[in-house]
């Protein structure tokens, strides 16, 4: 039996183990010698029985009862050490076990194995052993670190972060580092009869949703789901869905992003390569669509998987990558009125891989992660959430000028794999999502000093303002954390401090402030829907179910004046087109 060693390390439940560090001392006897087995069955089971007293809600024989069975598996050391301290029913038990040793979880390991009718060698019982001191060892190393550099950020703003700062190298090359490259038309289509007539006055919104969403089951899904990707078209002051239209299903791909034109007469998705560009490396491609008939007019290759696309400076599309063909851009500026690239910046430049690309509608600000990780983000993410190793990696931000595609700062941040950005209207701050970490920082965007930093729900990912810039909502999406994140944590941008937690949907990943700067509308991945929430009360007035489930991904407003005239006024990267409620610029309907 092959045993993976664990050492719960998680940010997540850091806070928690510096808290309780101080009540329950965590023992690492230097040449502590490992029990054997049946010494280490019988601690075990006194630990288990009378000690901690688990019998009283895993059951006798650890069948199960108010807690969950433990006879089925086997329970490493360090997810012993895990739920002692992130275990809200659990916290406190660890006082009982005083000193939580490295014997001791090896040894409540070793007898629930024996419950389950494990087969346990030498060989496992070693394993085990180590993975204890590992789990100990690094709970140690947190405790210190984070009651004095990252759970304390509230408190002293001024020694956040300084130590990594002040030794920062860095990492992208200087001088100008931008690349380009003809992307080049794959195909163009007949545009199709309209779906829908605009009125004049009216705001809509557009989505984009993939085939399906990430969670089945009785009154989550709809039991016909969706053969291919859709874009889906409705009215944002009813917020009753008007038509949608699917892709042809060999083009449907992996959707990620809605953006549009900033007269709003086309709206972009992530598709399939078709035609002679099919067999690319990175199979899918950027499709223009008609904003009123719903259809594909153009595939476009760039090269690449789009993650995600905004609206930078009311002309270009500023987009990052998935994953590119070798030939690719990580980061770039598209314009759509010739559909070609005007520049960008790959990853072995910029010293890193590049995440998720951001704009305060001046500089660029792509988020990093160490070189070699770009399953970086996630895959690294999963480990540290999951304690499989012991060391913390530094992720930053680079700061490009897109006039002379220069690097000019590299700000580090607090966490591991940051996911979105979300600026202030004067441009002074920048909020800051750590998805493996749970934290959300508020950063200073000149000097990248961090102001505070505080804990969310578990996989934190997309995050708004409101209208008054008094609050940050953020999606605590669960992503690689193991489970789904169902809540929307809201948090006072002044003090960081948490003010309300939400009930949401399955996977919420992005919110965003809507242009009448009342309402927060939130994707669910999960659910396969958009969830509405009053800026005011808190509540829940409207949901919005996608078509056959589709799995949403972004979100655009299209208006038009009195005239019949388009154009963007907000899309997952900023507002637009003179609307901007915390300048008081909205739209009233």
């Amino acid at each position: 039996m092959k045993l993976r060693t664990v050492a719960t390390i998680t940010t997540l439940l850091a806070g928690s183990i510096a808290a309780h560090a101080q009540d329950a001392e965590l023992a690492l006897a230097e040449g502590e010698a490992r029990l054997g087995y049946e010494e280490a069955v019988e601690l075990g089971k006194e630990l288990y029985d009378t000690t901690a007293a688990c019998v009283a809600c895993h059951g006798e024989n650890a069948t199960g009862g108010e807690g969950p069975a433990m006879n089925i598996d086997r329970i490493v050391p360090g997810m012993v050490l895990y739920n002692l301290h992130a275990n809200a029913k659990m916290v406190g038990i660890d006082e009982f076990m005083a000193p939580v040793t490295p014997n001791k979880l090896y040894a409540l390991s070793v007898y629930l194995g024996t419950e389950a009718g494990l087969e346990t060698s030498e060989e496992d019982l070693d394993s085990l052993f180590a993975g204890a001191q590992s789990a100990i060892e690094s709970a140690q190393t947190v405790s210190t670190y984070y009651m004095s550099r990252m759970y304390n950020f509230s408190r002293t703003p001024k020694e956040m972060f300084t130590d990594v700062q002040a030794n920062w190298e860095r990492k992208a090359e200087t001088g100008s580092l931008k690349r380009t490259y003809d992307a080049e038309v794959v195909w163009d289509f007949e545009p199709g009869e309209p779906k829908f007539t605009p009125e004049p006055g009216k705001t809509y919104f557009y989505e984009a949703a993939g085939v399906a969403n990430f969670v089945a089951g009785p009154g989550l899904a709809n039991e016909q789901m969706a053969e291919s990707s859709q874009m889906v078209v409705g009215d944002a002051e009813t917020f009753e869905i008007i038509d949608n239209g699917f892709l042809p299903r060999e083009m449907r791909g992996d959707v990620h992003a809605t953006f549009a034109s900033p007269d709003g007469k086309y709206i972009y998705m992530n598709g399939a390569k078709t035609g002679e560009k099919a067999d690319h490396m990175s199979p899918a491609a950027l499709v223009k669509i008609d904003a009123l008939t719903l259809e594909p007019v153009r595939t476009i290759d760039i090269r690449g998987r789009i993650h995600h696309g905004q609206l930078f400076q009311e002309k270009y599309f500023l987009i990052d990558m998935f994953m590119s063909d070798m030939e690719g851009l990580d980061v770039f500026l598209y314009d759509p009125e010739t559909d070609n690239i005007v520049g960008g910046v790959k990853n072995e430049d910029l010293g890193g891989d590049a995440y998720t690309a951001w704009t305060d509608n001046e500089h660029i600000y792509v988020m990093m992660a160490p070189a070699g990780e770009h399953a970086a983000g996630f895959r690294l993410g999963i480990e540290f959430a999951r304690g499989d190793f012991v060391n913390q990696p530094t992720f930053w931000i680079s700061k490009i000028d897109p006039e002379t595609w220069e690097v000019v700062d590299e700000f580090p941040f607090p966490g591991i794999r940051g996911d979105w950005i979300t600026f202030d209207a004067a441009g002074d701050y920048m909020y800051v999502t750590a998805g493996a970490s749970a934290l959300l920082s508020k950063m200073d965007t000149k000097t990248g000093e961090v102001i505070w930093a505080n804990v969310t729900g578990p996989g934190p990912y997309g995050s708004t303002l409101n209208a008054d810039e008094s609050e940050i909502w953020v999606a605590d999406k669960g992503e690689m954390t193991g489970f789904y994140g169902r809540t929307i944590t809201v948090f006072d941008t002044e003090t960081g401090s948490q003010k309300a937690t939400l009930f949401s949907a399955y996977m919420v990943d992005h919110v965003l402030l809507s242009p009448n700067g009342k309402e927060i509308w939130a994707t669910s991945n999960g659910e396969g829907k958009i969830l509405i929430y009053s800026t005011e009360t808190y509540e829940q007035i409207a949901e919005i179910p996608m078509p056959f489930s589709g799995d949403p991904h972004g979100l655009v407003w299209v208006h038009y004046d009195e005239n019949g005239e388009s154009r963007v006024v907000r899309d997952q990267g900023n507002f637009h087109g003179g609307i901007n409620p915390a300048l008081g610029e909205t739209l009233n309907y």
